[in-house]
């Protein structure tokens, strides 16, 4: 009597799935060596192993060599993905690809093992399946603007101080070879140049240390810097508390043209230009004399 491992796998209609999640390799494959774990691999492993070749068990999502080619010297319930290639007529190479994928949806529990005729795709398998396709082709991640990176950057650095207090030295100073001087300005400069990559507007050691030159430049539209009323996260605010000009500029985290969020440098309740913090600040347009908002082109 032929055995149920010496001849095809009876097949039936594919069962529906959203999808085949990716190709997936074995560990020891010369062109893809990193092994690959999701929970694919827990469907196959409850496929293969329903399906005669592989041990049942608490399924990791680990794709092995053992699995993938079969265990060195082991019978057919040891054989893994390659065993049941070979049973399909598919070369055993132990990978996944579009046409094992698509055998795996087919084929049927053969006579002589349990729950013989019921698809090897079990409604588990079907599931994992499903959370796989979802997981390895969701979207990718909108791109960041350079605006968006520099704030992402300035935040990381909320509550940094100048030590000691009233020095005006700190980090972002001696990364611009200009320390012991205000920095609000410095502190925008290197939140943009390191946070965010940018080389058109920003420069270290060169610009910018001085509120003025960033409010001159935007009004003449110079290195990118523009002049704009309606803020958005990662613009620049400046602010000139007194009307003798800005002296202080931060970046624009939230809010609107007359009440804001920003992420500044050189700042703190004791003095707003110089006092020697970075802190997320609340701001209204009618406390400072003047306040203007500049956009940095990505």
């Amino acid at each position: 009597m032929t055995k149920w491992y010496e001849e095809g796998y009876p097949g039936g209609a594919m069962i529906p799935v959203p999808g085949f999640p990716r190709a997936v390799y074995a560990p020891d494959d010369p062109g893809h060596p990193n092994p690959q774990n999701g929970s694919d691999i827990v469907a196959y492993k409850r496929i293969v192993s329903r399906a005669g070749r592989w041990p049942w068990s608490m399924f990791n999502n680990h794709y092995t060599n053992e699995f993938a080619h079969g265990r060195p010297g082991g019978n057919v319930g040891d054989s893994g993905i390659a065993g049941l290639q070979r049973q399909l007529g598919i070369q055993p190479t132990g990978n996944v690809g579009q046409t094992t994928f698509n055998a795996m949806r087919s084929i049927r529990i053969p006579a002589g093992l349990p729950h013989a005729g019921q698809p090897a795709m079990d409604p588990n398998a079907q599931t994992l399946i499903a959370d796989a396709y979802k997981y390895f082709h969701r979207p990718p991640p909108p791109k960041l603007t350079k605006r968006q990176m520099a704030l992402a950057s300035a935040q990381t650095f909320i509550g940094t101080k100048e030590s000691p207090y009233g020095s005006n030295r700190q980090l972002f100073g001696a990364w611009y070879y200009m320390n012991g001087v205000a920095w609000c300005a410095i502190f925008a400069s290197y939140c943009f140049v390191v946070g965010a990559g940018d080389t058109r507007t920003f420069k270290r050691g060169a610009r910018y240390s001085y509120c003025p030159t960033i409010a001159y430049e935007a009004t003449k539209r110079m290195n990118g810097l523009s002049l704009t009323s309606a803020p958005i996260p990662g613009d620049l605010v400046l602010y000139d508390w007194d009307g003798g000009g800005f002296d202080h500029v931060g970046i624009f985290e939230s809010g609107n043209s007359q009440k804001w969020t920003a992420v500044e440098g050189n700042t703190s309740g004791r003095s707003f230009s110089n006092g020697g913090t970075v802190a997320r600040c609340v701001r209204y347009r009618s406390t400072p004399r003047y306040v203007a908002f500049v956009r940095v082109a990505d």
